[in-house]
């Protein structure tokens, strides 16, 4: 166990079904002129958007929408968002959605306090200097993103998919409400839970792992384990009425998705989610398809390196020692309808060599942090065979 170590992390979090209905008093706090960040459809569709803007314009606030926000966000969408925010007079950014909304959030209420490209905060060539003020509400229990300091942007030109980091862009409010996941597609929500569980997995194994970051960690995996199969069946079966659903299950997964989001901010992520941001940052695939693809391959070559961590992750998922862990993962994957490979989510052979070098451009710290250490030989020979 690490026994020196720092631990900052200042996370507002207002967790619980129906706590949407303080978005307004929330928002109030930071400012008068929101700018609502969301993507093109669901949140239109499933009635929230208009929601969050009675709730807001309740409190006096006027409300800007910028619904442009992407799968896997463009760095120059958040720029076009933040240069909308500035002529706008906006001094508070709310995110409604998912991973890729919350992050394209974080991004325009960055930008909009820094000038210039955002890359060039990513890569470290310029320092920032604070942000909008951010509350985020998301309507997905993946990426964690409303529990950390993470945006994760592709760059436009050269296909480089990496995170702004910065505490500046850590939500001023993060409102998770469990009842707004409901609205998702079962397909959806097999991605996004596995992406939840990948941080958990991740950030448990990572060398730079707290034991503060331990605990949520396990707590996350173990919380995903016993509750994701079941809200993804009742999925499945079309259910919608909330008083049908099994509300416990569904506030766990969204408890261990912003636990992974937390852990990931102290520990980081490793070798899955750096491999897998060369795949969608070059083929625009769904992030958590991408870590389906990639994880067991990558696992099966690491289990020497961390038994003892293998086999935690195992018992935390029901099954016995690091011996049957990757079993267990693809059993998972396969409850989930989402066992699948890289060449079905439409990465090509021919992609392999980029994406090799791409890995160590923009995941070297998270390379470096896995259990073991891959050389370029190696992981080409990975992504061959998540192929």
């Amino acid at each position: 166990m690490m026994t020196t170590f720092g631990h900052y992390l200042p996370v507002n979090l207002i967790f619980g079904p129906g706590k949407t209905e303080v978005l307004g008093e929330e928002a109030a706090r930071y400012g008068k002129r929101a700018m609502v960040v969301t993507g093109r459809g669901s949140t239109k569709k499933s009635g929230l958007l208009d929601r969050a803007k009675a709730l807001l314009e309740k409190e006096g606030i006027e409300v800007t929408v910028f619904d442009e926000a992407e799968p896997n966000p463009l760095a120059s969408t958040a720029m076009r968002g933040a240069a909308i925010a500035r002529e706008k007079g906006c001094d508070v950014v709310v995110g409604l959605g998912g991973g890729s909304i919350m992050d394209c959030s974080k991004a325009v209420a960055f930008s909009a306090c820094n000038e210039g490209p955002v890359f060039d905060y990513i890569y470290g060539t310029k320092k920032g200097s604070g942000a909008l003020p951010l509350v985020l509400v998301p309507t997905t229990c993946g990426t964690g993103s409303e529990g950390n300091c993470f945006a994760v942007l592709t760059d436009d030109g050269t296909r480089d998919k990496k995170s702004l980091r910065d505490n500046a862009v850590i939500a001023r409010a993060s409102i998770v409400d469990p009842e707004l996941m409901t609205t998702m597609p079962a397909r959806v929500l097999a991605s996004v839970g596995f992406d939840a569980l990948c941080h958990c997995m991740e950030a448990y194994m990572s060398k730079i792992c707290d034991p503060i970051t331990e605990i949520m960690a396990l707590e996350g995996i173990r919380l995903i384990g016993g509750n994701l199969v079941k809200i993804y069946e009742e999925k499945k079966k079309g259910l919608t009425d909330l008083a049908a659903m099994d509300m416990a299950a569904w506030s766990a997964v969204c408890l261990a998705s912003t636990y992974g989001g937390m852990a990931i901010n102290q520990a980081g992520v490793t070798a899955p989610h750096g491999l897998e941001h060369p795949a969608s940052g070059m083929r625009n695939i769904t992030h958590g398809r991408g870590l389906a693809a990639l994880t067991p391959v990558i696992y099966r070559r690491t289990i020497e390196a961390a038994p003892e961590a293998f086999a935690v992750i195992s018992e935390c998922l029901g099954g016995r020692d690091e011996k049957d862990c990757v079993d267990v993962i693809e059993a998972l994957l396969c409850r989930l309808d989402l066992r699948t490979t890289l060449a079905a989510e439409g990465v090509l052979p021919e992609d392999v060599e980029w994406m090799t070098k791409n890995a160590f451009k923009v995941s070297a710290a998270g390379l470096q942090n896995h259990p073991r250490v891959f050389t370029e030989e190696e992981v080409a020979r990975i992504y061959r065979e998540a192929l």
